[in-house]
């Protein structure tokens, strides 16, 4: 094992893994860029798994099959640091599939759906040893038709639009301006 990566490096394992995901789609080969002892934390809905084994069925079966066809990632900002790469970057697709990692038990909306995410993503030598997952559940919920803006101080693709342009206004929805 490399003892510590180049930025370069990486950059390079996380796009590898990133591609093996969501264009490859093949769960044991985005598992063998992972350590042994590996985990994934999608935050919000305390999905993903923990090992070799549990993350093979993960994205085998909950993840990569789950993903609708549509899926996209726009990475809005990317550091990298002392074995650590953080993305910001929006996630959007289209909800006509179950997604169980991110919607258990909801039923598809056939709505389009941009939110911002980030990701923490740890390594150990060569192998990424993490990764940490966030978004806004409530905004996803509100862009499917599950939440109401009206009633709940939530925000939906709006928070998409602010947090990839920094000019928009701020405040709104202090100000009754959603």
């Amino acid at each position: 094992m490399i003892a510590n990566l180049t930025e370069a490096d990486l950059i390079r394992l996380w796009e590898r893994h990133t591609d093996l995901e969501f264009t490859t789609k093949d769960a044991v080969a985005t598992v063998a860029t992972m350590t042994p002892n590996n985990y994934v934390n999608h935050v919000p809905m305390m999905t993903g798994g923990r090992g070799t084994d549990e993350m093979i069925d993960f994205y085998g079966k909950h993840f990569i099959p789950k993903m609708p066809a549509d899926t996209a990632l726009r990475l809005l900002t990317r550091t990298v640091g002392n074995n650590r790469v953080i993305d910001e970057f929006v996630f959007t697709f289209t909800h006509d599939i179950v997604m169980d990692w991110m919607l258990p038990g909801v039923r598809p909306s056939n709505r389009k759906v941009e939110i911002p995410m980030v990701a923490v993503v740890q390594f150990e030598g060569d192998k990424i040893a993490c990764e940490r997952i966030y978004w806004d559940q409530a905004s996803v919920l509100v862009q499917i038709g599950l939440l109401n803006t009206d009633s709940l101080p939530v925000t939906g693709v709006e928070q998409t639009r602010k947090f990839e342009d920094h000019q928009l206004p701020s405040n709104q929805l202090m100000h009754g301006n959603l």
